[in-house]
Parts: C-alpha cells; structure tokens; sequence
C-alpha cells in the first residue's frame, strides 16, 4: 500500500502501514488475494478490484470493528484517503467527540464516511444517494453495524444537491456535509487533463458507476453549484466542504467563493502515496475556528530536502583503495569519494567545477547537459554489437592506416590549431586561429564527448562551451572542467553536491538549483550510489 508521510497527523496509517502477513494470517478472505514479491514482501495487486476490495474490508474489520459489503460494480473506496478527510473535518468542526450531525452526499454503496464518522467520534449522519444499488447496499451496511440510531440513509433523485435533501428536516442546524471527489474524479469536462504527464499512472484500479465517477460539466461546474446552494441555505450548516480531485479547480472555486462574499473559507490537501486529493471549506458564521491552509513555508522546506545516501564506514577502505589505484589524490575518505564522483561524472559527460565549502567536506556545482545515465548498460551493448558488425578492412588498408596514425606531427602548433578557442579577455587574445590543412594525428585530438569535462586550471581562462568546440592539453586532468558554468545555455538542470563527513560514515548530498526535471537529479543520485556501492562489493 502506498504511503505518505503527508497524510493527516492523526491518520493511524501515517506512520503505522498494515501488516499483510498478519492480516492474511488473520482473515482467509485477504489471504488468497496476497502474494510474495521478488524481495519477499507480501503485496498485493491494486490492479485487481477484488484485492482492493478485500483490503478496504479487512482494514475496516480490523481497525475499526465494522463489516461492510461492495458490489465490484460501484466504487471501492481506500480507508487511508478517507480518514485523511474525515479528520480534517474533526479539525473543522473543532471538537472529535461531541454530538454533531452531519450530512454525506453521494455516500455511495459502502457509506464509508458515515460509518466511520459515527464509529470513531459518534456523529449524527443523513446520508445520501441517487442510485438505486448503492442506496441498498448502504443501508444494509449501516444496519448490519448496528449504527441506524446514528446514520440515516435516504433515497433522493438525481441532480440533487443540499436544496432538496434538506426539505424534511427545516429545523435542524447541521455542523458540516461531505461532498466525496467520488462525483468529480473522473469527469465529463472537455479539455481539462489535470495529471501531470510525467508522473506515473495510478496505481489502483478504477470501480465505480456513472453516478458515481461523472458529473455534468465537469468538477468545476459541479461544486459551483454546491456553492449556490450553499448560498441559499446559509447558515443552516456551519460548514460546507467538498473534496477536489484537480488542482486546477481549487482557485477558480475560491474565486467564486470571494465574488459571492463567503467570509469564511480554507482549503487544505491530502496525501496518499501518488494520490493527491484537495478539499475546499467555506461558513457563513463568524465564531467558526479556520484551520490554516497548508503552509507554504513547509512545502518550501520540503521542496529545498536534498538528495542523499550514505557511504558506511565498512566500505571507505575499498573506495580510498580504488581511488588510490586510479591516480586520484587524496588521502581522506572525503576526497577519496569526492574523486570518484568526478571520475563517473566525466564518464557520464556532466559538467562540474569546484565550490566553496566548509573544512572536511568537498563541494562540486553540477550543470547536466544530457541524460547520459539510463540505459546506460544497453547503450554499451549496443555500441559493442554495432562494432562487432562492422566489416572488417583490408589487411593492407589496415596497415596504412597504422601507418597514418603513427607517423610523427609536424609541429605541435600544427596541431593545436585545429580546435577553435576563445579566451576572456583582451580583444588580441579573443582571435580565432585559422586552421591548417594538413590533418593533424588522431592520437593529438580528443573526441568531442571527453572535451566537455577537461579544462587547464592552471590558468583564469574561460573557454567556449559549444558542443563541438574546446581544447585539451598533455597537462589536462580528464576531471578538471572545460567551461564556465554560466557559459551553457541549455542544460537539464543544475545542482550542488556535497560530500561531507557524517561521524565515521560519508553522506553524499545533492542540492537542486533549477532546470527542467528533478527527477532527472533523483536518477543521477541513483546511479552515482550505484556505482560507489558496487564498487565496494567488488
């Protein structure tokens, strides 16, 4: 089950995930729908609706003492997100263990909200719905719970709202409704794809009926009309919530909200894994508490997190071994480490240059410019193959192409001159060599993929970072940069690495700066701990 440690404090699978081994060893019914993966972890498969919906009743068995059946037909809620919401209206309505009454529109066949509410804080409940099989099995869960004293599932017709579910009852004062994203999820809105293409697909599968997964005109139009609603009953609830599943609904609808003069409203998010949900609140009363949306300083913080891993004091010996095999000075674990980074990153084609740090660490500014590191493996096959497939020269050709490469340059000036070089400073020196014509020996020109990495650090010069332009010298170290960073104008994006001392073991850190993609960062913090690892197991 996917987790987040964003969801609500109080949610008890915050920081608790169920246990599928206890649970299939407790209830045969979950059992058969769980398996053992390659690592030998029991899972399940979220793909399947009868494993989903053995989960969601073995959850609300276990935890909460209730029994519940769901047609695989109508739609299988997951018990996480909906406590996430459930507490957030306990924070709402500032109190968990009051009498309060509640209204749950479009509760659906498992009346999970009011099952739950009324289980863990003995709320009042109306629950509603339009259609026929969930309004059946609703009230049949709520009765074999025993909780009719508390939950009142009522049968209303269709495109009904607050207006004509609370004709009966004209007296009576509710503390807040839900309005579950079971409406609004999937929705007949045209043009409107709020996921992100580069995030991953769900991870559950999708259950549900029409009535339960679509709304006419889509989310937006749906809770804009629970607003005006809401703006003619006023204060006969104290407050109005509604969960979202687009982000991009949630500052039209409060727009909407401030042109209608709501003085109350707040908005808050919910986490689960790779489902996100967002809910909107709003009052008309004055004394109601406001929770505070959720701060930005937080998600801010959360944001700066930088990557890390860890390299155990067990393995540092290989690794200062392994540097010290390859000609890299340096006699602390730090510099070891920090050695062979650069030796992967020049491997890799990533720009990078020395930044200024604190004692005992060592600081390194990364500019990627390419994804040089997936599929790095098959890349390689692929080149051996390729070479291997090529046709094979004459033995005489051959040998005057020997011949060719080794014979002696003319002049080492000859040579030199047929790379283009810029240097920063006076106009005299920012000429361009014109090339000779006699073809210089290919021992003496480096390729264009090892030019990206080299630069002479003996001098303040910067050179030009275009992709078929640089200059090395005998004197050139493979990991010494060839370009000012500032110089590339299209890169995938920039960070700051750091490799530090952590007590006897040595933490790798990575600092995103800006580009395109920061999962792009998390790739190459996966393959540089990769490489370092498999290092020590060697």
């Amino acid at each position: 089950m996917a987790l987040n440690k964003s969801m609500h404090p109080r949610n008890r699978y915050k920081d608790k995930p169920p246990d599928f081994a206890y649970l299939a060893a407790k209830y045969p019914e979950f059992q058969q729908h769980v398996q053992t993966s390659l690592v030998g972890r029991p899972v399940i498969n979220f793909k399947e609706p009868e494993a989903v919906r053995a989960l969601t009743c073995t959850l609300l068995k276990e935890d909460f003492g209730l029994t519940i059946e769901i047609p695989l037909e109508r739609l299988i809620p997951t018990v996480p997100l909906r406590l996430n919401y459930i507490h957030w209206v306990e924070d709402l309505i500032d109190g968990q263990k009051q009498l309060r009454r509640g209204i749950d529109i479009g509760t659906g066949a498992s009346c999970i909200y009011p099952l739950l509410g009324a289980t863990m804080n003995g709320w009042y409940f109306l629950a509603t719905e339009v259609d026929d099989i969930c309004f059946d099995y609703a009230k049949k869960n709520v009765e074999q719970n025993n909780l009719s004293d508390l939950i009142k599932v009522v049968k209303v017709p269709k495109k009904t709202l607050l207006m004509d579910a609370l004709k009966e009852e004209t007296e009576i004062v509710y503390d807040f409704c839900m309005f579950p994203y079971l409406f609004c999820f999937f929705t007949k809105q045209r043009g409107v794809n709020s996921r992100n293409s580069r995030r991953p697909p769900p991870s559950s599968v999708n259950t549900g009926g029409v009535t339960e997964i679509m709304a006419e005109g889509g989310e937006l139009e749906f809770v804009k009309r629970i607003i005006h609603d809401s703006l003619q009953l006023k204060k006969r609830l104290r407050w109005y919530s509604c969960m979202l599943g687009k982000k991009c609904s949630l500052a039209p609808l409060k727009e909407e909200l401030r042109k209608q003069g709501v003085p109350k409203v707040t908005y808050t998010e919910f986490c689960q894994g790779r489902t996100m949900r967002w809910a909107l609140a709003w009052s008309f009363y004055d004394d109601v508490i406001v929770p505070s949306p959720p701060s930005k300083k937080r998600k801010l913080e959360k944001a700066r997190k930088p990557l890390s891993f860890t390299l155990p004091e067990a393995g540092l010996k290989e690794l200062q071994t392994k540097a010290s095999a390859l000609g890299c000075a340096g006699g602390c674990p730090v510099e070891s480490v920090t050695s062979l980074l650069e030796k992967s990153l020049t491997e890799l084609r990533v720009l990078f240059k020395h930044a200024p740090c604190r004692k005992q660490e060592q600081s390194l500014f990364l500019t990627a410019v390419e994804n040089t590191w997936i599929h790095g493996r098959q890349r390689r096959r692929e080149q051996k193959r390729q070479l291997r497939e090529l046709p094979r020269a004459p033995q005489s050709a051959s040998l005057q192409n020997t011949a060719a490469t080794t014979a002696p340059c003319p002049s080492t000036s000859d040579c030199n001159t047929k790379v283009n070089v810029q240097v920063a400073g006076s106009p005299e020196q920012n000429c361009q060599t014109q090339p000779v014509k006699r073809e210089a020996p290919k021992e003496q020109i480096e390729p264009e993929s090892d030019h990206m990495n080299k630069a002479n650090t003996s001098t303040d010069t910067v050179m030009d970072t275009s992709p078929k332009e640089g200059l090395t010298t005998e004197n050139d170290s493979p990991l010494q940069l060839l370009s000012s960073h500032g110089a590339v104008s299209q890169f995938l994006f920039k960070c700051l690495l750091n490799v530090m001392l952590e007590e006897k073991d040595v933490l790798v850190e990575l600092h995103w700066v800006e580009g395109q993609n920061k999962d792009l960062m998390n790739q190459l913090c996966t393959y540089l701990k990769n490489t370092l690892l498999r290092s020590v197991a060697r």
